[in-house]
């Protein structure tokens, strides 16, 4: 399962929800989409986009007193299929606990989270070695055969 987004305040008398999505794939929103809240599924009624955030009816959900429940939760889902016009993006899911190797073969260790960086978002290795993921070729492998190939430059492993 992967996060999706968070539940914010409670707007309105009919059960209506702030909903701040932490991906671009609008269609998490789309009527009939389930998510889980924490522990329990929801199914989209509709949604709207307000402002940054969008404001979201779910079927479970009938009323204001029944939205307050809800508030701050975490709204997790399945991964979706990557669309045409993504070509082949990286996933956070991907990347943490897959062995990184070089082109070469070169082994550098696991990638145990991705540090969010205003030029590029960074590999952390468990070396405490940050890798840009634009140096990230491609991704082989499921569970925990995972493997990052990268084609890093000249010295960036020294230290």
């Amino acid at each position: 399962m992967l996060e999706v987004g968070r539940l914010g305040r409670a707007h309105g008398v009919r059960g209506e929800l702030y909903v701040e999505l932490l991906t671009d794939r609008t269609e998490r929103l789309a009527v009939g989409a389930r998510l889980l809240a924490d522990d329990q599924w929801l199914t989209v009624a509709a949604a709207r986009p307000a402002g940054g955030r969008w404001l979201v009816s779910f079927q479970e959900i009938a009323d204001r007193t029944a939205a307050a429940r809800y508030v701050g939760r975490r709204l997790s889902a399945e991964p979706l299929p990557a669309s045409a016009d993504e070509g082949d993006g990286l996933y956070v899911h991907q990347l943490i606990g897959a062995t990184v190797v070089g082109v070469d073969g070169t082994d550098h260790g696991r990638c145990v989270s991705v540090l969010a960086n205003p030029a590029n978002d960074l590999l952390e290795l468990e070396s405490g070695a940050l890798v840009p993921v634009v140096f990230v070729q491609r991704v082989e492998g499921e569970g925990d055969t995972r493997r990052v190939v990268i084609d890093p430059p000249e010295g960036l492993f020294d230290l």
